[in-house]
């Protein structure tokens, strides 16, 4: 454990030195006893003993330098500090915090219950069979929500998949030149479907798909991909980009399609189905 955890006078001349090395060469004394909340002379007083200790090199009047052997001493404190942190955050906190689950069956105060997601949610059954388990502070029905603490084990979540559909822009088509059944089709098995793009939602409505959402589309079917949700992006041309930004800069997988043209829909390049060959002479 960091000394700086296990008395004050450690905690203090952490501290103290800290400041220095922020504001090094030019050092004020009254500046980091007011930061670190001791008086101007007990900070001259630890200055002389970090320079007594080889931890600070005095240059001139109030100039002073952190030396090597001092980032070192620094480093070995704030390593310390951090591990006991990570202690206190995934071991202690993250027993003690409370969260909320679907029970599924009848559930009393004080029971164990096993922990699981399904279709990205949380949910608690009686026992402790599985490898996640908790304790409930609160009852529930079958069907209720139930408070959960005491969190122990790791639930074992396969990442969900996300497909990006893209969409001509409306200048190129829009959504009359996609195919609403093969649409359909692409979004049947996805349990969470979002758009990004007018033409995206439009596409979707003639395509009877219901949609979760058409705001911050890639960083919903990201957070939907970590809770083990397949979804599928429907978004038009201009907005892939932004959708497969928030997707990678959450190290989801996915993959990018095109949907398929409405064949009654003429292409953009010809207007009203006419070809090259039906100008007039």
């Amino acid at each position: 454990m960091s000394g700086a955890l296990e008395d004050k006078r450690t905690a203090t001349r952490f501290r103290i030195l800290v400041e220095i090395a922020d504001r090094q060469p030019a050092v004020s004394q009254g500046e980091i006893a007011e930061a670190v909340g001791v008086t101007s002379q007990a900070v001259s007083e630890y200055i002389r003993e970090l320079v007594d200790d080889g931890y600070v090199e005095k240059e001139a009047r109030s100039r002073y330098r952190v030396t090597k052997e001092g980032v070192d001493w620094l480093f070995q404190e704030a390593k310390g500090l951090q591990r006991f942190a990570e202690h206190v955050t995934d071991d202690v906190l993250e027993s003690v915090q409370e969260d909320a689950a679907i029970a599924t069956a009848t559930i009393e105060t004080g029971d164990t219950v096993t922990l699981s997601l399904r279709d990205g949610l949380l949910h608690a059954s009686p026992g402790d069979s599985g490898p996640a388990t908790g304790v409930a502070t609160t009852s529930a029905d079958p069907g209720e929500d139930v408070s959960v603490t005491g969190f122990e084990g790791v639930i074992e979540i396969e990442p969900g998949e996300v497909t990006v559909v893209q969409v001509p822009s409306a200048r190129s088509g829009g959504s009359r030149a996609v195919s609403p059944d093969e649409l359909a089709e692409i979004c049947a098995d996805a349990a969470v479907v979002v758009a990004a793009g007018v033409e995206a939602v439009v596409a979707l409505r003639a395509a009877e798909v219901d949609v979760e959402t058409s705001f911050a589309a890639g960083e919903v079917a990201a957070a939907a991909a970590a809770r083990g949700v397949d979804s599928v992006v429907v978004a038009t041309a201009d907005n892939v980009g932004r959708v497969t930004d928030a997707l990678r800069d959450s190290d989801v997988l996915y993959e990018v399609t095109e949907a398929g043209r409405d064949e009654a829909t003429p292409a953009a390049d010809e207007p009203n189905g006419a070809s090259d060959s039906d100008g007039a002479d």
